[in-house]
């Protein structure tokens, strides 16, 4: 939502105006450094961010009012709920390190209805449930989601997380967000961006691409830029991402899928 008010208010060349607005919010998707700078610069106000699954009721983490932060962390942990961040074998990572997030509190739920199979996976004896989506903690107690755990790239041996490339790809002046995604090649994955430019924008693929490239990491630049006149989208504006998956995967020519 904030994405398409800049983009009308942008479109339409009329100001912001919302003199008994007193707080603005984010959460339901991944908040990137570029358009809490420009949320801000146009409300006057601190986007503040949270983080929430519907099985914890839904939030875990928010920042504070009284607290406001430049960065996109999340927050830290509402009163009476516990985080940690764990590796693959269940072990607490040193803190600013990445692992997969679990949640324990009262506002987790007791199980998926009916599946218990399931909830076993999901919720342990201890009432530990595994969010899937991976995180740090750093040493102030604040949380920054760094991607979901099925979402992470494995390019060449190292770890590629999907925000990190798409906080860059928003950056750039002429694109209203993108989606990254990972592409199975010839035993290795491959990065994929999804582009949508803003109304009245433009920017070609290799303007973008050079413009990845001077921000990123080699393994982590895109392999590919795809520019879409619009990313699909749920009803409540989540990016559908397996159905990028499946455009990205179709877009391998048959000669290098083999």
């Amino acid at each position: 939502m904030y994405v398409r008010l800049l983009e009308y208010l942008e479109a339409a060349g009329e100001p912001f105006a919302a003199p008994q607005l007193r707080f603005v919010y984010a959460g339901g998707s991944p908040l990137d450094p570029a358009l809490k700078a420009n949320v801000e610069r146009l409300s006057g106000l601190t986007l503040h961010n949270g983080y929430g699954l519907t099985e914890t009721a839904p939030t875990v983490t928010q920042t504070r009012l009284d607290a406001p932060r430049r960065d996109c962390s999340v927050g830290t942990a509402l009163p009476g709920v516990e985080i940690r961040v764990v590796d693959a074998l269940g072990h607490a990572v040193a803190t600013g390190d990445s692992g997969e997030l679990w949640v324990r509190g009262p506002n987790v739920m007791r199980g998926y209805y009916k599946n218990e199979r399931l909830t076993a996976r999901t919720v342990d004896a201890d009432g530990w449930l595994n969010t899937g989506d991976m995180a740090r903690i750093e040493g102030d107690g604040a949380v920054f989601i760094v991607g979901r755990t099925k979402e992470l790239i494995i390019r060449s041996g190292f770890n590629v997380y999907p925000g990190e490339v798409e906080a860059v790809l928003n950056a750039h002046p002429a694109v209203t967000h993108s989606a990254v995604v990972g592409r199975a090649a010839t035993g290795n994955e491959e990065v994929v961006a999804f582009v949508e430019l803003t109304t009245g924008r433009k920017a070609s693929v290799e303007e973008l691409t050079q413009f990845a490239e001077d921000r990123l990491a080699p393994y982590k630049r895109p392999t590919e830029i795809v520019i879409l006149a619009a990313l699909p989208a749920s009803s409540t504006g989540k990016i559908l991402k397996q159905q990028l998956r499946m455009m990205a995967q179709a877009r391998v020519p048959v000669a290098r899928a083999r």
